[in-house]
């Protein structure tokens, strides 16, 4: 399915944090023309039409990883303005953080994409310590620290 990046969209997407506050998920994105090596995407995706993005994020949680979300908590808004594949985007991110349940697996984790298209989940670490891979929607995590919703390391 082709995704028309000519309009504005309106995402929901979760900082997802571990029991240990040392990592949290994200989606392992394949190469692009913008991304060679790949990037990591928050979870989450597009709030429907009459859908609130707080349903939004509860519904595609449920969806990708048949998961629900505790203490859910909203952070903000972040404008992602990218290239995908040479095709300019933009986005309006509604960003939440709480802890999903069940917790995705170590290693091995998938979700499955509105598409069928199924994607590896990975743990990446809040410290972000040489980590190759950009994590997209930029100024999300921002949010998560000023929001002083950074785990204790």
């Amino acid at each position: 399915m082709s995704i028309d990046r000519s309009r504005i969209r309106v995402k929901a997407m979760l900082i997802a944090p571990n029991a240990a506050g040392s990592a949290h998920a994200v989606s392992l994105n394949v190469p692009t023309a913008e991304n060679p090596n790949g990037f990591h995407r928050l979870i989450g995706g597009s709030v429907e039409h009459g859908e609130t993005h707080r349903a939004a994020i509860e519904r595609e949680v449920a969806e990708e990883l048949s998961a629900t979300i505790g203490d859910l908590r909203y952070l903000g808004v972040v404008e992602n303005i990218f290239r995908y594949e040479g095709e300019a985007g933009h986005e309006i991110v509604f960003v939440y953080t709480g802890r999903l349940d069940p917790e995705p697996a170590e290693a091995g984790a998938t979700l499955t994409e509105s598409n069928g298209e199924i994607v590896p989940v990975v743990w990446r670490s809040f410290a972000d310590d040489g980590e190759a891979l950009p994590l997209y929607p930029a100024g999300a995590m921002e949010l998560f620290r000023l929001e002083g919703a950074q785990p204790a390391p």
